[in-house]
């Protein structure tokens, strides 16, 4: 399951699920109940097994909130963000992206999202570039201008933060009865839209309304795929655009082509607004459906279960 990408391309972009892991840098994930190790073997490894507190819709009650930290240096001393001035209220939500991530137990194991740090951009940079060079059957001579763009645009829309969010999905496979360690592998990415400050300047056609939520550049590793993660990569996005948005009102875009993602779409309450013309075709371009959701007013997203539906 794919949702279209939104790069700065002069070709049309759609995001697929495969994933060539580059050199990672070893940094644990700092929450509070899991500490995420990165390995040269590209997986994850969780050296705590106390339940995480964590922001899912799958909680049936909600812990009462922590105390507020110190302006994170996470973000605030992030070398990508500009010297723009941050007002309070940015200053919270970034506090509050910082700490959010949402968990939910699958069929076959367990996912959390959590929003993308610094040195994990190499890592969505390879997922990106390889997805759209699927999509577009482009050759292999093409990957390291791709990566380039790719890299180049996620820095800029960083810099946009907390008025959008790059998200990582990673996956727990459930451990069997000889298994010592259990792995955690990234699993997927999605951009999330929060308002008009944070909406991207490349949108495709047919375009949503600037100040909308808007979820774009999901894609899901090729070996994980109809395990759910492109799933919970949607409601995750949809969880925190409730909590970050006043606009219940959220936007997509699905290529016609690309009839199972429609399909996943149409079960978590999507509906088409809007289809491109069929001139696009003269532009090298595909056609694409807008769709949209509105989200209940609790904070919730949808309880669906479309375990295995990202394919």
């Amino acid at each position: 399951m794919a949702a279209t990408l939104s790069l700065s391309l002069s070709i049309d972009p759609q995001t697929h699920h495969r994933f060539p892991f580059p050199k990672h840098h070893t940094r644990p994930f700092s929450h509070p109940h899991l500490n995420f190790q990165i390995y040269p073997s590209h997986s994850f490894k969780i050296s705590s097994s106390t339940p995480s507190h964590s922001h899912s819709h799958s909680s049936t009650t909600s812990p009462p909130p922590p105390p507020q930290p110190p302006v994170s240096s996470l973000y605030l001393d992030d070398p990508f963000r500009t010297g723009r001035f941050l007002t309070n209220d940015e200053l919270d939500r970034l506090r509050f992206l910082e700490s959010f991530v949402y968990s939910e137990n699958l069929k076959s194991g367990s996912m959390w999202v959590r929003v993308m740090r610094p040195d994990e951009t190499d890592t969505t940079v390879a997922l990106l570039a390889d997805s759209f060079a699927e999509s577009m059957m482009l050759p292999a001579g093409y990957a390291g201008l791709l990566r380039f763009l790719i890299k180049k645009y996620l820095l800029e829309r960083r810099t946009l933060m907390p008025h959008m969010a790059t998200l990582l999905g990673f996956y727990r496979e459930n451990a069997t009865t000889n298994q010592e360690e259990q792995e955690v592998k990234f699993a997927g990415t999605v951009e999330v839209c929060f308002d008009q400050r944070g909406a991207n300047t490349s949108i495709p056609s047919p375009l949503p309304p600037r100040n909308s939520p808007y979820i774009c550049n999901m894609a899901v590793h090729k070996s994980l795929r109809r395990r759910g993660i492109g799933w919970h990569l949607l409601n995750a996005s949809e969880e925190l655009i409730s909590k970050m948005s006043s606009s219940r009102e959220v936007y997509l875009h699905c290529r016609m082509i690309d009839e199972a993602p429609f399909s996943m779409y149409e079960k978590a309450n999507y509906k088409v607004v809007k289809t491109d013309s069929i001139l696009v075709l003269l532009m090298l371009q595909r056609r694409k459906h807008l769709m949209c959701k509105k989200l209940p007013l609790s904070n919730t997203p949808s309880e669906t279960d479309l375990s295995g539906s990202d394919e």
